[in-house]
């Protein structure tokens, strides 16, 4: 692939935010914020596809980089850790930037999304298999053969990004080049013309009347206060998975069966979202979300009420609650590729801001992420006094005792650090059940309206395609 010149690159991160305006002046229309629309001034949709497809093309192999080198060592221990922590999550940021803005551009009805999630879903839990793969080669004595594994499993993952943008490129443009042949996007923009370099531009806006215009966007206000609400639940499963398996169910369980319940975590949301995905067609996303919801609220309520004695409906609901909260993040996104139709209709632009809206869903939801695991050791701290960073050594079972004879079991504490454990397991979903099921409640782009929105956009589709089939 050859390099793109310094124009392009521009192009790729900001060409969502550009518009035209065709020659017949039927609505009022906006350019988003002006420091940002010179940059792609004159895209077309499926320019915005293909632009956003090479981002791809090269920020995958720069993740697989970074991702590789976290393990081959070439600084000192802190700057590696440091710089690598920076580029791999900022070259994650790009990937799936460009990546969940690529849904709202190939597809507008909402069959042909949940469609594409489907796949995506699928293709995710076959890579989340290297999950398994990775206990096979990992030796806490000797890191050689888990730092060959990484090598393969980054250059795996390279080609790959390499291999599918050239085959979706060309797809894409074969969509443009032919009328016939089956287009990506329901609503034939990727089969259009680009719009002339010369037409009459759009009035633009700056980047703090765009920000006046989410504010009054009510489903988007909604959806970020519900989906900071999810973000924060996700990674504080995360977080505390493994703290929740030593203290509740050590006893009961293997330190394979451990591993191997954290290893499915990663796959098994993927798979639980093939059978929630053909719902979703069905019901609508709305319907299966809020019965998600529902269902995180009954089973924590029933395990509130079952005690921390009972250890397979305990290590039922430690597993279930976590793979239901993360395949409920994978079917948000489908939801925000709604907020960008209903983003385009009501502000009457002539582009979706697709990159944008996610961008700004990301921005507004982050603080979900840091006081996560924050927050949890907090509690866990004031309600048992243990801390997790700074609690004194204690002696391995097994082992002679630091206090006089005859020897005593631990100290009152690890009781109460299991209670502790159990509380915050069963009482942090509960709270985020009750508020997200407010939330949810209060938005309103689902039914009627949301049909109202897909035909509005689909028709600006259409009037966009026939002025430029026009001149």
């Amino acid at each position: 692939m050859a390099p793109w010149p310094s124009s392009s690159l521009s192009c790729t991160t900001c060409s969502c935010f550009t518009t035209w305006t065709p020659l017949s002046q039927c609505t009022r229309s906006t350019k988003l914020p002006s420091g940002l629309e010179r940059l792609g001034t004159g895209l077309s949709s499926r320019a915005v596809v293909l632009a956003r497809v090479r981002a791809l093309g090269w920020h995958g192999p720069l993740l697989a980089l970074s991702f590789l080198a976290f393990w081959v060592p070439w600084a000192p221990a802190g700057l590696q850790f440091l710089l690598c922590l920076c580029l791999y999550d900022g070259f994650l940021t790009l990937v799936d930037l460009h990546h969940h803005a690529l849904l709202a551009d190939l597809a507008l009805s909402a069959h042909d999304r949940t469609h594409l999630n489907f796949y995506c879903s699928l293709f995710s839990a076959a890579g989340s298999l290297s999950v398994f793969a990775s206990y096979a080669f990992w030796d806490k004595e000797d890191f050689s053969s888990f730092r060959v594994f990484c090598v393969a499993l980054a250059a795996g993952s390279g080609l790959g990004f390499v291999g599918a943008t050239r085959l979706l490129k060309r797809r894409v443009e074969a969509a443009g080049r032919d009328p016939g042949y089956p287009a990506l996007a329901v609503d034939g923009s990727l089969c259009g013309e680009e719009p002339l370099a010369g037409g009459e531009e759009a009035g633009s806006i700056t980047l703090g009347q765009y920000l006046r215009q989410l504010a009054h966007h009510r489903n988007f206000l909604w959806f970020v206060g519900m989906d900071l609400v999810q973000v924060f639940h996700c990674h504080f499963n995360s977080n505390f998975f493994p703290l929740f398996l030593e203290h509740l169910l050590s006893d009961h369980i293997s330190l394979s069966m451990g591993s191997f319940l954290l290893g499915i975590s990663y796959v098994a949301p993927h798979l639980n979202n093939l059978y929630f995905l053909p719902l979703c067609r069905r019901w609508g996303v709305y319907t299966v979300v809020r019965g998600l919801f529902l269902l995180k609220l009954g089973l924590s309520l029933l395990m509130l009420l079952a005690g921390p004695d009972r250890p397979g409906l305990l290590c039922l609901f430690i597993a279930s609650n976590r793979v239901f909260t993360e395949g409920t993040c994978k079917l948000l996104t489908l939801v925000v590729t709604d907020l960008v139709d209903e983003d385009l209709v009501l502000n009457h632009r002539k582009q979706a801001a697709s990159a944008l809206l996610f961008g700004m869903v990301a921005l507004v939801t982050k603080p979900g992420q840091t006081f996560a695991p924050l927050l949890g050791t907090w509690l866990l701290c004031f309600y048992t006094g243990h801390d997790l960073f700074h609690q004194p050594p204690l002696t391995p079972v097994g082992s002679a005792q630091p206090w006089p004879e005859p020897p005593a079991p631990p100290p009152a504490q690890a009781p109460t650090l299991r209670q502790g454990c159990f509380y915050l397991l069963v009482l942090v979903p509960i709270t985020c059940a009750l508020l997200q099921l407010f939330t949810w409640s209060q938005f309103t782009l689902h039914g009627r309206r949301l049909h109202m929105v897909k035909a509005q956009r689909q028709n600006l589709s259409r009037a966009q395609t026939l002025d430029v089939k026009t001149v």
